[in-house]
Formats: C-alpha cells, sequence, structure tokens
C-alpha cells in the first residue's frame, strides 16, 4: 500500500507519516522500542514485509530464515485486514529490554498485548508478546 508522507500516520500517533514512522521504514534506528513497536504496526498495515522481518529478533516464534514463506504470510495478513486503531497502555523502558503493552484495533476485532523487545548491537527488536 502507499501512502502519501503527508498522511496521517497508520500509527495513529497523531503526527503526519513523514514525521512519524517514515524515517524508521527507511532505516533510522528507533531509538525506543516503543517507537519501534508503532513503526512495526504502521508496517503491518502498509504491508512493510522487509521491515517487520528486519526488525523481528530470532528468538520470536515467527522468526525463520525462509524469507519469502515469511514474506508471503506477513502480506496475507496485511492485506487482509484493515488498522484501524492503536493504543499504548504502557512503556516499560529499559537499556537492554523492554515492555509495550498495547491494543491493536483491526476491521475484525482487536489484540491486547504485552510485547517483548531487546536491543542487540544498538537496535530494538521484537522479541515476543503476551496476550492479554
Amino acid at each position: 500500500m502507499k501512502l502519501s508522507q503527508n498522511a496521517p500516520c497508520p500509527c495513529h500517533s497523531g503526527e503526519k507519516y513523514k514525521k512519524c514512522c517514515l524515517p524508521y521504514h527507511r532505516g533510522i534506528l528507533p531509538a525506543t522500542a516503543l517507537k519501534l513497536m508503532r513503526s512495526r504496526y504502521s508496517a503491518f498495515a502498509l504491508g512493510l514485509s522487509d521491515y517487520i522481518m528486519d526488525t523481528t529478533h530470532p528468538d520470536n516464534s515467527d522468526y525463520t530464515t525462509d524469507r519469502e514463506q515469511w514474506k508471503e504470510s506477513i502480506l496475507r495478513f496485511s492485506q487482509s485486514t484493515r488498522f484501524v486503531g492503536l493504543t499504548i497502555h504502557e512503556f516499560i523502558d529499559g537499556e537492554s529490554e523492554a515492555f509495550v503493552t498495547f491494543e491493536a484495533l483491526f476491521d475484525k476485532g482487536s489484540l491486547k498485548e504485552k510485547s517483548r523487545f531487546f536491543k542487540v548491537d544498538g537496535k530494538w527488536l521484537y522479541e515476543s508478546g503476551e496476550f492479554i
């Protein structure tokens, strides 16, 4: 999905995409796990499968070296889902481990999760999530 840089960011931050998640999607490293989490939500909404794969920790249950199959799975989800809202409930920051509790709203329902992130070589990665 293409999105104008001046459109509202898909992460529902209230900022324009160009000032919010676009820099991360273009290669800038998010400074916090919260920013990574928001940028991953936007990446799912936009079908940016490479970004999702590149920001997933190898210990994550979805992680696979078969990137083509993984990419197809991400794209199927992104294309069949409308992302309608994101609410952050809690952010616990740390130097190398952080947690974000959020609720993602979709056209088909919602998901509430406490996500765990690890910082590896200066880069935040999504490691796992616990459904609430």
